[in-house]
């Protein structure tokens, strides 16, 4: 249901740019800073929330994440202008990374440690399942009764949420030894970085594509606006499988399973630029591209590998990274739309992005055994 709730509030975004962009009288690449707003949330809030909080008891701190969720969609829904939308997005992203590095933590420590991908994985199902059902439900709700009405309805699910996680997720104590300095000690180790710099640039070339995806699709597929979310689905549908099988390969033999889907990512995102000319090739390569999902799950138990004495800011580091990745690859597709290179460009840019993930891969290993 977190999952849910915060992965919808993301990705919810980049279906509706075109009618947020209406609604405040911008282009849809200006809209596209509305998501670059949420992911400077996440990079800026994440470690900043798990240094403060990885002594306090993980159910408490859940609650406390959940309830800035709820109060940044609301403050999204009620923005009466570019400026209010703007700060209430960065608000909205601030606990994300703290949310999900937390929720792993807890998955991870119910399981032996050669099953900790496939619990991570499990955590981030609901991220998938939301861009399954929570997103394309959303842009058609956005579609035909307002952007503003998919927030408010978010809000809502935060806050079923909330009150689930408070009567039915037991008391997990927090590492009674963090200290801020403990905790900060981690971005001494090279490998942490490396690592970080793996999914900030391998993991940009999906949001170069899926942050405009819906202007993307309609002019390269000439579909109408609301065939959209049902295309949505095929990605979402693509992300769970992903997250699933990710998990698993992972926990199998992680490094030649972070390769593989490096390379996956910039076959397919390559693919989409010059073969996503009709509604059927499209529903393939989103497909294709949202099995890419399953970098996460596993660059998620790779860190905390790499971060073993700081469990709480690793984890969260992760998320951080991954939404950096978010913004960059916003920015950098609306780039190349703005100087006129056509909508298949952002698939192009993150087809690159994903290629140059591979060298950075390989680096963070070499960094990792000079560390060990």
């Amino acid at each position: 249901m977190g999952g849910l709730a915060i992965g919808t509030g993301e990705f919810a975004a980049m279906g509706l740019l075109p009618s947020m962009a209406d609604s405040f009288d911008i282009s849809v690449s200006e809209a596209g800073y509305g998501v670059i707003a949420y992911a400077f949330g996440v990079v800026i809030g994440g470690p900043f929330l798990a240094v403060l909080t990885a002594h306090l008891p993980r159910q408490r701190v859940l609650i406390g994440l959940l309830a800035i969720v709820l109060a940044g969609n609301l403050a999204t829904a009620l923005a009466p202008e570019m400026i209010c939308w703007l700060t209430a997005r960065f608000i909205s992203g601030i606990p994300h990374g703290t949310y999900y590095g937390i929720a792993s933590l807890v998955a991870a420590s119910m399981v032996p440690k050669g099953q900790r991908a496939s619990a991570i994985g499990q955590v981030m199902l609901g991220l998938a399942v939301a861009n399954l059902l929570g997103v394309p439900f959303s842009t058609w709700l956005g579609q035909v009764a307002g952007w503003e009405t998919t927030f408010l309805v978010i809000s809502v699910i935060a806050l079923v949420t909330l009150a689930l996680t408070f009567y039915f997720i037991p008391f997990v104590a927090g590492d009674s030894t963090a200290t801020p300095i403990k905790e900060l000690g981690v971005l001494k180790q090279a490998d942490v970085w490396a690592t970080l710099l793996v999914a900030t640039i391998g993991f940009a070339g999906m949001f170069s594509l899926y942050s405009y995806i819906t202007p993307s699709l309609q002019n390269l597929t000439g579909m109408a606006e609301s065939t959209v979310p049902w295309m949505l689905m095929a990605w979402g549908a693509g992300m769970v499988i992903g997250n699933i099988v990710g998990g698993k390969c992972a926990d199998r033999a992680m490094v030649p399973s972070l390769y593989g889907i490096l390379i996956w990512n910039a076959l397919f995102l390559a693919a989409f630029a010059f073969f996503a000319t009709d509604i059927w090739s499209s529903v393939i390569l989103l497909f294709l591209i949202g099995c890419g999902f399953a970098l996460v799950p596993a660059l998620q138990s790779r860190l905390m590998d790499v971060a073993s004495n700081a469990q709480s800011l690793g984890a969260t580091l992760n998320h951080s990274a991954f939404n950096l990745s978010n913004a960059l690859g916003a920015w950098l597709g609306g780039i190349a739309l703005s100087v006129g290179f056509g909508w298949e460009s952002p698939a192009i840019v993150g087809a690159v992005l994903a290629a140059i993930g591979i060298p950075v891969f390989a680096l963070s290993l070499v960094l990792a055994r000079r560390e060990g």
